[in-house]
């Protein structure tokens, strides 16, 4: 598998292997409580991230059918296109100066969590959501998806799917933070 791809299947397995850890160490108290009135519980963030994925996972597929019809192959490195690479760097997990957080970004309404789902579940279909995604990447070897445009769920912006790609990854190592951050 190309370099760049198997990367980004090491960091979605490193975000499974972290989540898995983090609600081995929580109770389910700390899990659901969230550390301020306005702030995401773990189970808030893990369902965020459901959300996302679930919105990810057929514009992906798609892409990934579009580039295969290109019938071009893809031999070198994979490129992000600017929207790509400005949307990646606003989703990389937070620096923090203190209490403060540096890069906060409100999310849009489809992809607030709403509450109501058990740990099991959440982990479970961040499980299953993850092997969709991990299979999409290894589906993409040797395709050109830097050249397949798609729409973000999130908004207007258009970016390549290598780039929807390092985004997803960059979003889940990001709440995963924040989730960390939730249950201390």
């Amino acid at each position: 598998m190309q370099k760049q791809l198997s990367a980004l299947v090491d960091s979605l397995e490193s975000a499974q292997r972290k989540l898995r850890s983090l609600s081995d160490k929580a109770s389910g108290e700390q899990f659901a409580r969230r550390p301020a009135p306005d702030a995401w519980s773990a189970a808030d963030c893990v369902e965020h991230l459901n959300l996302t994925s679930r919105a990810y996972v057929p514009l992906l597929r798609s892409a990934v059918a579009e580039a295969r019809l290109l019938r071009t192959g893809h031999s070198g490195s994979y490129s992000m296109d600017m929207p790509g690479r400005l949307l990646a760097f606003m989703m990389r997990p937070m620096k923090h100066i203190g209490k403060f957080k540096l890069g906060r970004v409100k999310t849009t309404g489809p992809f607030t969590p709403r509450g109501g789902q058990t740990r099991e579940q959440l982990l479970s279909e961040f499980v299953r959501l993850q092997s969709e995604l991990i299979g999409l990447v290894r589906s993409a070897d040797g395709l050109p998806i830097d050249q397949v445009k798609i729409q973000s769920p999130f908004g207007k912006m258009r970016y390549n799917a290598y780039s929807a790609l390092e985004i997803v990854t960059q979003h889940e190592h990001r709440h995963l933070q924040q989730a960390e951050e939730a249950v201390r």
